[in-house]
């Protein structure tokens, strides 16, 4: 049990420090379109390749956000039916729900890693003025695809754990949909330390 709590515990710092990396790049992005409108619009020239570095961008910073957001719960789920079930019933639904994840992210990551296997084979590049070689946003792209399964396939795995010592809490902490008392008491926590160090001042 040790062991697997660490390598989540690892697998989220990993995954929170792509999620910075992701929120740099979008950043970058967002200034680079900046520039690329203003440029048009009043000096009549653009940036090659915008839209392109763009896009990787957006596919990069989204597969490294999955992980945090599951390892979060920030992700959305319709949970109307699932807050007046049970607790029996309610695992068995966060269970489900995880397994799902699992086995369908699974496919798209491996499918894209075929997809990367060919564009090594091939050398393949852009069919646009920057030609980029395919491969390296594709191996950023597949990087944080593989990290988010991973990471979904170990929070399953502990939650069954969990389950089968009659630790739902432990289950529900880990995969289960948050609560709005849970969500509202988080906010809560967050405002509370902004108004420490804004008492212990610079």
């Amino acid at each position: 049990m040790r062991l697997l709590d660490g390598l989540i515990a690892a697998l989220s710092a990993v995954s929170r420090a792509g999620v910075w990396v992701g929120g740099v790049l979008l950043f970058a992005a967002c200034f680079m379109i900046a520039a690329e409108v203003l440029g048009r619009r009043f000096f009549g020239f653009s940036f090659e390749g915008v839209d392109e570095l763009s896009g990787y961008v957006l596919a990069i910073a989204s597969a490294w956000a999955f992980g945090f957001t599951l390892i979060s719960r920030t992700h959305v789920r319709i949970d109307t039916l699932y807050v007046a079930l049970p607790r029996r019933a309610q695992a068995a639904l966060d269970v489900l729900a995880m397994a799902s994840i699992v086995g369908f992210f699974g496919f798209v990551a491996w499918f894209a890693w075929l997809l990367l296997q060919r564009s090594l084979l091939l050398s393949s590049k852009a069919m646009t003025p920057l030609q980029t070689p395919l491969a390296i946003p594709q191996a950023l792209w597949v990087a944080g695809l593989a990290l988010f399964v991973l990471i979904a396939f170990l929070l399953l795995l502990r939650a069954v754990l969990a389950l089968a010592q009659g630790d739902a809490a432990r289950a529900a902490a880990l995969i289960g949909s948050r609560t709005q008392r849970q969500e509202v008491a988080e906010e809560i926590e967050v405002a509370q330390a902004i108004l420490a160090r804004e008492k212990q001042g610079p």
